[in-house]
């Protein structure tokens, strides 16, 4: 099937998901998770009406950018070493991958220097698997108090990835926490943090009917991923 063709599937998905929740599809958005993917299949996906992309790592992000449409929109959504954090905040609309204070106030002095406000998600890690990144649950409030406090970056919400399974069921608890971590956020900051990016190819439908308002997408989207050319 064409990415055109997938998008569809995938939109039918979203709204099915959305009506069983009682949501409005379009409060929905599907980000289309393009690591690996060339500026050509890029370009094909917006010309099916894909805005939202996501990276995984600054370094594509960088060549990729500047050969795809101009009209796109581009996310972080992979891990951010303090390093990249300037290209970071020069390259991407948003960072969903802020996973800890000392990174937020790297993303906060890069922020300073190219005189622009930076929104983030905050990354939790909910499952408190060794092998993802993210704060623990326990410490949502003290990061987002400490990171709200940064003049140059905005909090809008959360991230996480849920633990691959062969039954979306069985993560749907995950998804279901970040939402109470968002509204415990909430109450703690006295402000909104709207924005939930939670759910991918596996598991997108039932991210959606626990409240994900951004929704990770790539290969159900974009089809397995190219092998890296050997060297």
């Amino acid at each position: 099937m064409s990415v055109a063709e997938n998008l569809q599937a995938i939109r039918g998905r979203v709204n099915a998901a959305c009506a069983r929740a009682g949501r409005d599809p379009g409060a929905v958005t599907i980000l289309a998770a393009s690591k690996g993917m060339p500026p050509e299949i890029v370009t094909e996906a917006a010309n099916a009406g894909v805005i939202l992309f996501g990276e995984n790592k600054v370094q594509e992000a960088r060549a990729k950018i500047s050969a795809c449409p101009g009209r796109l929109r581009w996310h972080l959504i992979g891990h951010l070493q303090s390093n990249k954090c300037r290209d970071a905040v020069s390259l991407f609309e948003m960072i969903q991958s802020v996973d800890s204070v000392a990174l937020a106030a790297e993303i906060q002095k890069c922020a300073e220097k190219q005189a622009r406000t930076m929104p983030v998600l905050l990354e939790v890690n909910v499952a408190g698997e060794s092998t993802k990144f993210g704060v623990k649950p326990a410490d949502v409030v003290a990061a987002i108090l400490e990171i709200n406090a940064f003049p140059r970056i905005e909090i809008r919400g959360f991230m996480t990835m849920a633990p691959w399974s062969e039954s979306p069921e069985k993560v749907r608890p995950v998804f279901r926490r970040l939402r109470e971590v968002q509204r415990t956020g909430e109450d703690a900051l006295g402000a909104p943090l709207p924005e939930l990016s939670m759910g991918m190819s596996a598991d997108f439908e039932v991210a959606i009917e626990e409240g994900a308002t951004i929704v990770r997408i790539g290969t159900s989207l974009f089809g397995p991923r190219p092998k890296p050319a050997r060297e």
